[in-house]
């Protein structure tokens, strides 16, 4: 992978309009070249072939070849790191999913061509997940070399703490990283797990649906109303904000529109709710994702006496919101994605001990 020199594109779509604003977006960043493009799938695998991309943005709805065909294809037969380009409905999202869970990194929705008052912001953004991933040390682990290292056996100390609620925040990468941490949490689990991860409206309630087939405990879309229990898991919703509410006889949370933030759901907002509702019985858990959500969240769960997982980097299909949390000095211990459910268990179960 070409770390040091220009990050070579391969813009894959049917629309020449799209082509065309996914270029110059990128382009507009002089580390970024876009090498080729094409229409469809079977253009794809010709010209990864030919031109040996970094990285590949590629459409979901095609002719000929559609996205997820390709993508099929382009694993088996030239693997590289590829960005989906998603529409925003519950097909896309369907797609998108099914996407994710064939080997795509991460996606970007088809509004990321159109002019908007929010173009630089967007802009901005794809460029940043472009880098990231292709900079981004498990990615190139997995992909181009076919292995992830080997699992450390990770041993903590006894937690004196009776925890009420698991919080976590996820972002690129959180759908493979919450399948893999929540299929290690047993049936019988004795805490509430809420979880934000940085998606669009539409997505959430179909994530949290597939999850839930692969856990033993209940995973669904928070509703405001909603009570924090043993053995549910609720996914905030894309494009609002999950903040917690004290009931007499118990916790609920309650899914908000305001503030306006970056990402919504935002995990700093989540963590800093938890922290002034359950106060030191937060446990909080940051894994993969780009950007910093969460250190402002995290700052008040330390201050209050949380204790706080995030992911090693060997680990992250991006290492940037974890890094911010260890950087920052706000990491109680740090685990690799495959010891991070145990451990949530492992912690957990303790509060029925003390």
């Amino acid at each position: 992978m070409n770390i040091n020199g220009e990050i070579k594109v391969l813009i894959v779509d049917d629309s020449a309009f799209m082509r065309k604003s996914i270029a110059m977006m990128l382009e507009s960043d002089p580390e970024i070249k876009v090498v080729a493009t094409a229409r469809d799938g079977f253009e794809a695998i010709e010209k990864i072939k030919m031109f040996k991309p970094d990285i590949v943005t590629l459409d979901v709805e095609m002719p000929r070849m559609d996205g997820l065909t390709a993508l099929r294809l382009i694993m088996k037969e030239c693997p590289v790191p590829v960005l989906m380009v998603s529409s925003l409905t519950t097909e896309g999202a369907v797609a998108t999913l099914e996407a994710l869970k064939l080997g795509a990194i991460d996606f970007i929705p088809k509004q990321l061509s159109y002019v908007s008052l929010d173009v630089i912001k967007i802009k901005d953004e794809l460029i940043q997940k472009v880098k990231s991933i292709v900079n981004s040390k498990y990615i190139r682990r997995k992909i181009y070399q076919n292995e992830i290292g080997d699992v450390e056996n990770v041993k903590f100390g006894r937690i004196e703490k009776n925890f009420e609620v698991v919080a976590i925040g996820v972002s690129t990468g959180g759908p493979v990283a919450l399948q893999e941490v929540l299929s290690k949490i047993p049936e019988n689990f004795p805490v509430g797990i809420v979880i934000a991860q940085h998606m669009p409206p539409n997505f959430t309630k179909l994530l949290a649906e597939r999850l839930n087939s692969i856990s033993k405990i209940e995973v669904r879309e928070a509703q405001t109303g909603d009570r924090i229990q043993p053995g549910l898991a609720l996914i905030a919703q894309g494009g609002k904000n999950l903040i917690f509410k004290k009931i007499l006889g118990g916790k609920i949370v309650e899914i908000v529109d305001k503030p306006n933030t970056l990402y919504k759901p935002s995990i700093d907002i989540m963590m800093e709710s938890a922290s002034e509702v359950f106060g030191d019985k937060v446990l909080g858990v940051i894994m993969t994702g780009m950007g910093k959500d969460g250190v402002e969240g995290l700052k008040k769960v330390k201050e209050r006496g949380g204790y706080v997982i995030a992911q090693n980097e060997e680990t992250c299909v991006v290492y940037g919101m974890p890094k911010a949390v260890i950087d920052a000095g706000l990491s109680d211990i740090i685990l690799p994605l495959e010891k991070i459910g145990e451990a949530i268990s492992e912690i957990a179960k303790e509060r029925r001990e003390i």
